[in-house]
This record gives structure tokens, sequence and C-alpha cells, in this order.
């Protein structure tokens, strides 16, 4: 069966921005906890993701009973950085094939491949260490540059999150330059669009980047 043409769209354009640590991504947390990301109507889970739940099905479970915000200690932080730098160094940035032949695929701990590999490597390696699946959320988003890419979203006490192949920072998700497209909801087989921010909030962000540089 064809794919729709708004799913192949989003196979091509998350090839784009995967490849290893960005020296162009920012590096730095605010001080304060933005906003938490609102999630809007849903949307079909890209089809790669469905790929993958067929391939990894114990990844794209989601316990009822689970906590859907994790406490931010200073462990839990740590833990996050380091899955955040270990899976970066671990896998080799490649380019990979999304077409019409659907040769590749989401992969946990690939030895090499693009932003979606270490998106679910991470996501995978924190669920390991007994974070709650609601809590790990998949997000596609655009770069500055309008180009497709996958990150993982940690939501926390203090603000959500984000563990992203282009920096080894783990950074607040408005301080990102990114458009944010969608989001894995707290069932990990289901996704959403994300709500836009408040003009007034991205004015406010914005003002508070310009006076701390």
């Amino acid at each position: 069966m064809a794919q729709p043409i708004a799913t192949l769209f989003l196979s091509f354009i998350l090839a784009g921005a995967c490849l290893g640590n960005g020296a162009h991504a920012r590096n730095r947390q605010d001080t304060n906890p933005p906003p938490p990301i609102v999630e809007a109507s849903p949307v079909l889970a890209p089809f790669q993701h469905v790929r993958f739940c067929l391939r990894y099905p114990a990844d794209c479970t989601s316990d009822a009973t689970d906590i859907n915000r994790i406490e931010l200690t200073t462990e839990t932080l740590e833990l996050l950085k380091h899955v955040n730098s270990d899976v970066n160094a671990a896998i080799i940035p490649i380019v990979k094939n999304y077409g019409r032949q659907l040769d590749d695929g989401w992969t946990i701990a690939p030895s090499s491949g693009d932003c979606n590999d270490y998106a679910v490597t991470k996501r995978h390696e924190l669920l390991q260490n007994g974070l709650p699946a609601k809590a790990l959320r998949l997000s596609v988003v655009k770069t500055s540059s309008g180009i497709g890419h996958l990150v993982l979203v940690v939501v926390t006490t203090k603000g959500d999150l984000v563990l992203d192949n282009l920096t080894e920072t783990i950074r607040p998700w408005q301080s990102t330059d990114y458009h944010w497209l969608k989001i894995q909801s707290s069932d990990a087989r289901l996704w959403s669009e994300v709500k836009p921010i408040a003009p007034s909030l991205a004015q406010s962000d914005r003002k508070m980047r310009l006076a701390g540089r």
C-alpha cells in the first residue's frame, strides 16, 4: 500500500538534521524552568515510529500506574547527562534512507545512525534505568534552518528537558531554536501536535536570552 504523502514527507525531513554533535546548537540552560510542552490535537505517529514499535514492542508500552513527570534530583540530572553524552559518543553519525524501499528504520544502539537512532537509544537506556515511559517522549521538530529532526523530551518537575544529538547540554525545550511539530503522548504509541508558544511567552523568552548574553 502506498504511504500517504504527508508520511513520506516526514520520513524525508527527519533524515536531514540528524548528523553528529553540532557546534551551532545553543549550549545553555535557563535559570527558571519554562512552561511545559502542551499537546494539541492528536496526529498520526511518524510512520517510522510505527515500524519501530513493531520491532521493539517493549519500548512502545506504557504503564497506566506510572507517573508522567519525574522529580529532577541531582542524581536524575546526572543520569540524563550521562546517557546523553554516552549515546552521542557511541553512535557514528550517518545519513539514512527513509525512501519508498524502507531499507532503514529507527534502531536502538546501532554502531552508526541518525538523530532518530540517537533519540530512541537514549529513551531505551533511560527506561532500562527505571525512568517511567510516560515521562520519556520523542518529539519531531524542525531546526532554525527548516530541517527535520528528532529529539527526546524528558518531562520533569523543573521543566521539559531536551536530550539532543546536536549538543551535550541538557536544555529546557523552550530554550532551543526549534519549531516543535509533534510529540509522543503519555501513551507511547500515540502522538499529538505541539501547541504553538503564545507570542507573549516567545517574545519574553527571546528578551531573556538577549539579556543573558
